[in-house]
């Protein structure tokens, strides 16, 4: 039997980070992992990976299709899309053994194996070498979650695939149908139109990206298509039919009307559910709320005594960085500190060409609270900087309180938006309005100018727009 401070039992961002900062703040920490390597699903099948393959794509569909317009001339561009797989696996394994070796640099004892809750203050660990036992005053359930199945239409990883094999196709699909236009669809599907599939996306709802603002979701949805992507709104997937070569997948929209579609993988996007799964939640008498996830109070403690949880097995967006957040805040609490989360600070980012990124409230949120508002917008075709980019759709848009000018929410549509959202997050999280953002100086040129000139905007100041 092991003792320590604290165990951590899952080593994605929210646990190894929650890990360091607990060792960083003098407490022995056990980092408990089933999987062989460190970084979760964001590091192995999730955020980097998708970045990577997001970057190469758009790479090669920009050297066939617009160098032209710099003046590149490029007559022959092929695919190796083997060597685009090692390249994204290549930086996967670095930033793998970079978190190996911050485990190392702070102390925090790596055990590998499935771990389980065995009682108070108790876990154990099925490793290699036979079963563990650790023992800790606390314990954070830090697993995260899986990719959600389309109720009667199970994965079966060759031709209704998850996320996970959709990263790693060892061929360009003719057409690969997306079922979910979210952040992890839409980037998935953009990834292979861009390699040169068909790409249909089916959704349930009246729109793409349903949690973001309407109109940044009109501009995205609108800049997709004007792409090549298919969209089928209000349509659900009724039934899929696969053979050694394809599969069938039968949809029904809003009116009753049914269509099949034929091809060759149909990637589920559905959303993801909380893993916990095997974790021993009913031994101690962890409480789930009624989707599933596991209930916490505002210091992040369970039902059961010394059990904490953390990341996607708890309310929130299911955010990489939400969960780092999580997990320094737990530490910080169980170290005496003031440990805290601003979630109504917290950006989300769909990283598709134009990228769409968001913080705070939409205007239908907003609306719907009944509180008066001001709303500017700036349009990146009339930012120089966009213009020299080639990339010119999309812009920013600010909703500010009507009377005190407090900021409620920013979009970005557009080049570079997971950027250029950071400035709107430190925006929101120290109060400011958005006369402050209008007042701050821009480096010029630049697409951060965009977001000047829509909080110009607010105040109907725009220089520019």
């Amino acid at each position: 039997m092991a003792m320590f401070d604290l165990v951590m039992i899952g080593a994605g961002p929210g646990g190894y980070v929650g890990a360091i900062r607990a060792a960083q703040l003098g407490m022995k920490v056990a980092l408990v992992e089933r999987q062989d390597v460190l970084g979760g699903t964001c590091l192995h099948v999730g955020c980097v990976p998708s970045k990577c393959l997001l970057e190469s794509s758009w790479l090669y569909e920009t050297a066939r299709r617009h160098f032209g317009e710099h003046g590149i001339v490029a007559e022959r561009v092929d695919l190796d899309l083997a060597a685009m797989m090692r390249r994204k696996q290549q930086v996967v394994t670095e930033l793998n053994e970079g978190i190996a070796l911050l485990m190392k640099k702070n102390k925090v004892t790596v055990v590998r194996g499935h771990g389980r809750l065995a009682g108070q203050g108790t876990v154990e660990v099925e490793t290699a070498e036979g079963v563990v036992e650790l023992r800790a005053p606390a314990i954070v359930l830090a697993t995260g979650s899986e990719p959600a199945p389309l109720p009667g239409i199970p994965f079966d990883g060759e031709r209704v695939v998850t996320s996970t094999e959709a990263l790693a196709f060892d061929r360009v699909p003719s057409h690969l149908v997306v079922v979910g236009a979210g952040a992890i669809g839409l980037e998935l599907g953009s990834v292979w139109h861009r390699l040169g599939a068909r790409v249909t996306v089916v959704e349930l709802l009246p729109r793409a990206v349903p949690f973001a603002d309407r109109h940044a979701s009109q501009m995205l949805h609108r800049s997709l298509k004007q792409q090549g992507l298919e969209f089928r709104f209000r349509s659900r997937v009724t039934a899929v039919e696969t053979t050694a070569s394809g599969a069938v997948v039968s949809i029904r929209d809003e009116k009753g009307k049914t269509e099949e579609l034929g091809c060759d993988r149909v990637l589920v996007a559905v959303g993801r559910r909380p893993h916990t799964a095997g974790l021993g939640l009913d031994r101690i008498g962890v409480a789930l709320d009624p989707s599933g996830r596991v209930q916490v109070d505002e210091r992040y403690r369970t039902s059961a005594a010394g059990v904490y949880a953390i990341g996607d097995l708890i309310a929130g967006p299911m955010l990489a960085h939400k969960a780092e957040e999580e997990g320094v805040a737990v530490a910080e609490l169980l170290s005496g500190k003031a440990g805290h989360v601003s979630y109504h600070a917290i950006p989300s980012v769909v990283y598709t060409e134009p990228e769409l990124a968001q913080v705070g409230l939409t205007e239908d949120q907003v609306e719907e609270q009944g509180t008066p508002v001001r709303v500017g917008k700036f349009f990146f075709k009339a930012n120089c900087r966009a213009k020299s980019l080639g990339q010119t759709d999309g812009l920013v848009k600010i909703i500010a309180h009507a009377e005190t000018d407090a900021l409620l929410g920013v979009h970005v549509v557009g080049p570079r938006a997971s950027d250029l959202i950071a400035e709107a997050v430190v925006a929101v999280e120290l109060g400011a309005r958005a006369g402050d953002l209008a007042r701050a100086v821009h480096a010029h040129p630049t697409l951060s100018e965009a977001v000047k000139e829509a909080a110009l905007a607010v105040d109907q100041r725009a220089i520019h727009g």
